[in-house]
């Protein structure tokens, strides 16, 4: 019975000592006590940093989506805003109640020279190869061979003008070339 009471007072002791060591750090070291509660500030305080970093992600994301909304529905205003004169031109040549045909010459080749200007202004610009420029499919559509006396796969004759956007294809100039 002595036996269990020495073990009991020794795990009282241990116990105690553990408590103490707890309670009391060494001398200029935070306890215990005061390092988990600078632990969890911290923890505190991250949760908060990253709340507030993905809110910031989300307004990004969602600024993002409204400008490129933007951009698709407007992209095409200055192409727009370049062709109101000319539509305007065009109104006003059919207004003229005796037109001569050199009147009606000049005012197309001015309503031809403000389209082009529209085109230059917004990068639209022509593919119109040469006879005996070599076929590129990348900018030509061959619509059809015939015999001729130059080298084969050049263009004979250009049927349709071509067009591109930057560096874009927008339509094949329509080509017959060589067999």
């Amino acid at each position: 019975m002595q036996d269990q009471e020495n073990k009991q007072d020794q795990a009282a002791a241990a116990e105690a000592s553990a408590q103490d060591q707890m309670g009391a750090a060494a001398p200029g070291e935070p306890s215990l006590d005061e390092q988990l509660a600078n632990a969890l500030a911290k923890v505190a305080e991250m949760q908060d940093a990253f709340l507030r970093a993905k809110a910031d992600a989300e307004n990004i994301r969602r600024r993002a989506q409204e400008d490129i909304s933007k951009a698709h529905k407007f992209a095409i205003e200055s192409f727009a805003e370049a062709m109101v004169p000319v539509k305007d031109s065009l109104e006003t040549a059919l207004q003229i109640q005796t037109p001569s045909v050199e009147s009606l010459k000049e005012g197309v080749d001015m309503t031809l020279k403000q389209l082009v200007a529209a085109f230059e202004k917004n990068k639209l610009v022509e593919v119109n190869p040469k006879q005996g420029d070599k076929l590129d499919p990348m900018k030509h559509q061959a619509i059809s061979t015939v015999p001729a006396e130059q080298e084969a796969n050049t263009i004979v004759t250009v049927l349709q003008k071509g067009y591109m956007i930057s560096e874009r294809l927008l339509r094949p100039a329509l080509v017959t070339v060589a067999q």
